[in-house]
């Protein structure tokens, strides 16, 4: 059964005057294309197809807004990296996502990152952008299950030197549920669920 029995699609939006209204408390999900941040939203809401999953990268282009509660929202970000989408389509994201730095109800951000690969330049760009609208940020090291215990222990290690005072980490898999009570526990504070 479903943590958030009432969680549901709400709307896509290609601008910024096409977000809900500014109440309430929402959170992001923002992430590498082909990360997976579908597949923790879907895994932490538990909720299979809540949010689509493709092994296309870049297949999220426009802000996708999910209701878990009354005025409680999730914020499927387009990837960023190497995205299939036109530069012109690209040149929208920015403004619509600094258009959500504004909004007073965005309470946090979960930063996914591919364990394997640590932090990459595309994923400090985002931190400093968090760091710039004042809001937390929970790293996610996605599919730990793909890593040996010594290597995910070298990648958490490495990730918290690296994001000393930026973000908090936090060792993550679809797969096998590694961090997801831990994941979910900081998604109920956020949005108020706590």
């Amino acid at each position: 059964m479903s943590h958030y029995p009432h969680a549901a699609f709400l709307t896509s939006a290609a601008h910024h005057r096409q977000f809900p209204l500014d109440i309430g408390a929402e959170v992001a999900f923002a992430g590498r294309s082909n990360v997976g941040k579908s597949s923790a939203i879907n895994t932490i809401t538990t909720r299979k197809g809540l949010a689509r999953i493709s092994k296309t990268p870049g297949r999220t282009r426009l802000l996708n807004f999910f209701e878990l509660g009354e005025q409680q929202r999730l914020v499927d970000l387009p990837g960023y990296g190497y995205a299939q989408a036109s530069a012109a389509e690209r040149a929208t994201w920015a403004p619509m996502i600094e258009a959500l730095a504004q909004r007073s109800s965005l309470r946090g951000l979960f930063l996914i990152i591919d364990a394997r690969r640590g932090v990459l330049e595309g994923d400090r760009e985002l931190l400093a952008w968090a760091a710039g609208s004042h809001r937390p940020v929970q790293v996610l090291l996605s599919k730990a299950d793909k890593l040996k215990r010594a290597e995910l222990a070298r990648a958490v290690a490495t990730a918290n030197a690296e994001l000393a005072g930026q973000a908090a980490i936090l060792p993550f898999s679809s797969i096998s549920g590694l961090g997801m009570e831990q994941a979910r526990a900081r998604l109920d504070e956020w949005l108020g669920f706590a």
